[in-house]
């Protein structure tokens, strides 16, 4: 079977894409598939053993250089996977009469929203909304879950609104727990990042949505350190607000080592899906300090492998910080159903049954 995968963001991207694309096309290939990205880019991606083309993410006709791109390129595929560049994704399968598949982390419209200013609401309240402003973004994405073959998310909440949104066929598929073999032991690993006291970690794309200032603010009034992995538009104002240590972007393998090195990692995010950094935390045995959004409660259970708090409460975060650190438990055991062989597996009966 023909794979093109599409993705908005590709390694050395920082963030679930980044990391679940490439993870897609490696299950495919291993299991005699031809998968072939698609994806957005700064500057030439490394060689993988399978095509991996790209469109200039600085090019100021990057949209139409993308979608020309997949209608070409979905022509010889059998079915169309993608995790982002919904619009262009569905237009160009559209054109080239192939079925596809849209892996749904958010609400593209609500996203696209708040980045141009459209909105100050919540997730919750967006659905809600009915805005002229925001009406064409609605439409549009309506748009793209309704032609869809199939639609996969990683919560139920999501799952939910994908429901609301007209898709024909919603399957609920987690974010699979990584390999973590090859990840050294804690002190070991505590020696590698420098962490002689008490630290929280966090690891992602500093955006917005991760509200990384309340994070900073309850780790300064816990008296505890403070490790930031990641990029994103942004870093410099956090890294303004003092007392986090950055770190910048890291490679996979050195991401689940700073989990592992953490006495806990922290979510501060004002919405969220159902985050990878959780589940990676979680599987090197790190506990979760997050705020209780979107679906971070159908893998964080307060109390048993992670704390949970009101979004946007500093305070209650501080609070969390000092319950975390006094959890015990079998953390990693907490997410033994999350395995990549069952999560993908699954995935490709999806894939399978929408080609034919």
């Amino acid at each position: 079977m023909n794979v093109l995968v599409v993705s908005g963001i590709w390694p050395p991207d920082v963030g679930g894409p980044a990391s679940h694309a490439p993870e897609v096309c490696a299950f495919l290939l291993a299991h005699g598939h031809r998968p072939r990205a698609l994806v957005t880019a700064d500057s030439t991606p490394a060689p993988e053993a399978y095509p991996v083309d790209w469109v200039d993410r600085g090019s100021p006709l990057r949209h139409a250089q993308a979608l020309a791109q997949i209608a070409s390129l979905a022509r010889d595929a059998d079915v169309v996977y993608t995790t982002g560049m919904f619009g262009r994704s569905g237009a160009g399968a559209l054109l080239a009469r192939a079925p596809y598949v849209v892996k749904l982390t958010a609400d593209p419209a609500f996203e696209r929203a708040r980045r141009r200013g459209l909105t100050h609401a919540s997730l919750a309240e967006f659905q809600r909304e009915r805005s002229s402003v925001t009406a064409p973004l609605r439409a549009a994405r309506d748009g793209i879950v309704r032609r869809a073959a199939h639609v996969v998310t990683p919560s139920a909440y999501l799952a939910e609104l994908a429901r609301a949104w007209g898709a024909r066929a919603v399957t609920i598929l987690p974010n699979p727990a990584p390999d973590v073999s090859g990840v050294p032991g804690r002190e070991e690993a505590r020696e590698r990042f420098g962490f002689d006291e008490p630290t929280l970690v966090f690891a992602g794309r500093l955006a917005p949505q991760k509200s990384l200032e309340l994070a900073i603010g309850a780790a300064r009034d816990a008296g505890v350190a403070l490790a930031i992995a990641g990029d994103g538009p942004e870093r410099a104002r956090l890294e303004a607000l003092g007392h986090a240590r950055f770190l910048g972007p890291l490679p996979r393998g050195d991401v689940l080592a700073l989990f592992r090195a953490g006495d806990a990692s922290i979510l501060s995010s004002s919405w969220e899906n159902f985050p990878h950094g959780v589940v990676e935390s979680l599987a090197t045995g790190t506990p979760v300090v997050a705020t209780d959004v979107g679906g971070v409660r159908e893998v964080l259970r307060d109390g048993e492998n992670g704390v949970l708090v009101p979004p946007g409460d500093q305070a209650a975060l501080a609070e969390g910080i000092g319950r975390v650190l006094g959890l015990h438990g079998d953390v990693a055991g907490s997410i033994d159903a999350y395995s990549a062989e069952r999560v993908y597996g699954q995935l490709l009966e999806i894939l399978t049954a929408a080609a034919r």
